[in-house]
């Protein structure tokens, strides 16, 4: 038996200046995803995160706020910890700089490096950033300002300890020209190959002028520079600097970590002074340093001081966890920045998660469930040799490797939007087949079980491969397929084996559709306090009125809210209800009407025929955003020409007075023919 892989990632710790925003939970969510694939593969993962606690800027945070540094620590690092847990993170270890295992292995670290003569006493004058915690050269300043932040800087002058940076310069060119992979992306490794090649001098490593930091041994009027404290939590969680023999088999295994994944702004700390420090106590190397870029909001990278940061709860409580998993995941291309918005994110839980996945996942199981009496159908084989069917099978095969890959790069963008295209492949595959009308000829029953089977097949694959970005949703679908998740199921993944007779789970609604604008869940949230309806839920105001263009509609939808009363006279008996077919359809296409600015052309299934409906509800949806959902129609409806084009029905619609037509959706979405009463 093969010996099980280990995999060790880590993200930045978390400085405590200031509140968890969406640029801290993105990189700890990133390193999830990655650290969750690893094991699914079968690697033996250890997975790091944690906060920063020592520093100036942290000691004037705390006087700022009227706290002692400790309890300042203590209230900043809790919330850092308690976000955690409300993003779903895997991490096996969270690491505080204050805790006394940090300051055994910081200290241990500096003997090594001061023993093997690489750290020297002396004065320093020169400039010093308080935001970055990094000392300025003359030569560095921008306009008397520090030129990675911007920030103002200090001019101090101390005794201080000096770590010999100047010796390694040779050392890491050679490395990084030995390793074209230690930092990624390329541009990245670039920039520190210029700064390198730019020659480096000595590093002041420590301090006098303040008190809340690490003592250096064996002299302890100065403090540890911050950064050589604070790199130091990579080894320090693995085991480094504890005498027990457990913690130095635990570092034995762990320790050159395999990533550390950081954003763009810290990679000269990590990839010049971290590498240095290691080379001058005789200590392996990490493999790999990963950064990522920025998430802007309006054109500026998010910061507390700017006032432009999101608030990762916020989204969550409103669209839900793994919606905004999904959304960072696949808006951002790796390496390069990207701007956060309300709209876009709506936009993407809509089409991609409620309309592609959701659909796919409801009409899967919904139609095993009602034509297969809830168990996965066999299949015959020839029937899945197929073109069709070996097109998707041969798509999902190579999806899985394609995902492989592009974890193993921390493209999750790409990732995703591979999956998605399988997706999308597999929702055509079942509009090609129609298993719904399958279904209707006895004589066709192994087609159907060959449609059902495939269909089934690749969804089981799509949901394994998503469980590293949504784990929740992943999981919930893979339980309704009637599949426990698994450890290790990546190790022999492949389509084509799921278990036919398999007793499917509970059907469940995993995106429902959410149908308010922008601006109306901003209003929504302001009301409530951050209390809101569940995505898709309906406001009371909400009347339930034609949309359509057909006989009787004029071609408009109707608007308004319904009376508080009804008078006795107006209301209709059951008979007279039960006269008005409501079935649920499906739109096979759609395209606007010539020369008109509110109609569609609509060709759906309703499960008996395939017919064309024209719906007022162009001010409302993109055509393409409408092939394959699921809607009600009015069925029995005389037919009526509107522009020309005849009109055989009507679809229902929700009019909010003063908006724009909302169709009706479903939490599980039933198959085209299913009466609504």
């Amino acid at each position: 038996m093969a010996a099980v892989s280990r995999f060790y990632i880590t993200t930045p710790i978390y400085y405590i200046n200031a509140e968890p925003h969406l640029g801290h939970a993105y990189t700890t969510m990133v390193a999830d995803a990655v650290a969750r694939a690893h094991r699914l593969l079968g690697d033996d993962v250890f997975f790091l995160t944690g906060t920063d606690e020592h520093g100036q800027k942290v000691e004037r945070a705390a006087q700022k706020a009227g706290l002692s540094p400790e309890a300042f620590a203590d209230h900043i690092a809790r919330k850092f910890h308690d976000l955690l847990p409300a993003l779903n993170i895997s991490n096996d270890d969270f690491i505080r700089t204050t805790e006394p295992r940090h300051h055994a292995a910081a200290q241990e670290l500096w003997r090594q490096v001061r023993d093997r003569g690489f750290i020297y006493k002396d004065k320093y004058e020169g400039w010093y950033c308080t935001v970055d915690e990094i000392f300025v050269p003359e030569t560095q300043l921008v306009a008397g300002r520090c030129g990675i932040c911007g920030n103002p800087v200090e001019r101090i002058a101390e005794e201080s300890y000096f770590f010999r940076l100047s010796r390694f310069e040779q050392p890491l060119l050679d490395h990084y020209r030995a390793h074209p992979d230690f930092v990624t992306p390329a541009g990245r490794r670039n920039e520190v190959l210029t700064f390198l090649e730019g020659g480096l001098e000595d590093l002041s490593i420590s301090r006098t002028s303040f008190t809340w930091g690490i003592p250096v041994p064996d002299d302890p009027a100065h403090v540890m520079y911050v950064w050589f404290d604070a790199l130091t939590n990579y080894m320090t969680a693995a085991g480094y600097g504890v005498s027990q023999p457990a913690a130095a088999a635990r570092f034995a295994r762990y320790w050159p970590a395999d990533v550390h994944l950081i954003g763009k702004e810290i990679v000269r700390q990590h990839a010049i002074y971290w590498p240095a420090f290691l080379l001058a106590a005789g200590l392996p190397l990490p493999r790999q340093i990963v950064s990522h870029g920025w998430w802007l909001m309006e054109g500026a990278k998010m910061s507390k001081s700017k006032g432009n940061v999101v608030r990762p709860h916020e989204y969550v409580d409103r669209f839900g966890l793994d919606a905004v998993r999904y959304f960072v995941f696949r808006e951002m291309v790796f390496g390069q920045d990207a701007s956060f918005g309300d709209e876009a994110i709506l936009t993407r839980y809509n089409s991609d998660l409620a309309n592609d996945l959701g659909n796919l996942v409801s009409r899967t199981t919904t139609m095993a469930h009602r034509y297969c009496d809830g168990v996965v159908p066999s299949a015959d084989r020839e029937l899945l040799a197929r073109p069709p069917e070996r097109e998707l099978s041969s798509a999902v095969g190579a999806l899985v490797v394609k995902v492989k890959a592009a974890v193993a790069s921390f493209q999750s963008s790409t990732a995703l939007r591979d999956i998605w295209e399988v997706i999308g492949a597999t929702n055509r595959y079942i509009v090609t087949r129609e298993p719904w009308q399958l279904a209707k000829s006895p004589d066709r029953r192994a087609e159907l079980d060959a449609a059902l089977y495939a269909a089934a097949d690749a969804l089981r694959v799509i949901a394994e491969l998503i469980r590293p970005f949504m784990p929740a949703t992943g999981e919930r679908t893979l339980r309704m397929l009637g599949v426990e998740p698994e450890a290790a199921s990546w190790t022999s993944l492949r389509p084509g084996t799921l278990e036919p007779g398999t007793t499917l789970g509970e059907l469940a609604a995993l995106f429902p559709r959410i149908e308010h604008t922008v601006e109306e869940l901003r209003a929504m949230a302001a009301d409530t306090n951050d209390v809101s309806p569940a995505p898709g839920s309906q406001g009371a105001s909400t009347s339930v009125s034609s949309a359509a263009a057909s006989a009787g509609a004029a071609g408009s939808a109707t608007t308004g809210t319904v009376a508080a009363t009804t008078a006795a006279a107006d209301r209709i008996s059951i008979d007279d209800f039960m006269k008005v077919e409501l079935r649920v359809a499906r739109v096979l296409s759609a395209e606007p009407v010539p020369k008109s600015s509110k109609l569609l052309k609509l060709q759906v299934d309703t499960g008996a025929d395939q017919r064309t409906i024209v719906a007022g509800i162009a001010e409302s949806y993109e055509p393409a955003a409408l092939v394959g959902r699921t809607i009600v129609v009015v069925t029995n409806l005389k037919p009526a020409k509107l522009m020309g084009v005849e009109s055989n029905g009507m679809v229902l619609a929700a009019s909010p007075e003063g908006g724009k037509a909302l169709l009706l959706s479903f939490d599980v979405a039933p198959v085209p023919g299913t009466r609504v009463r």
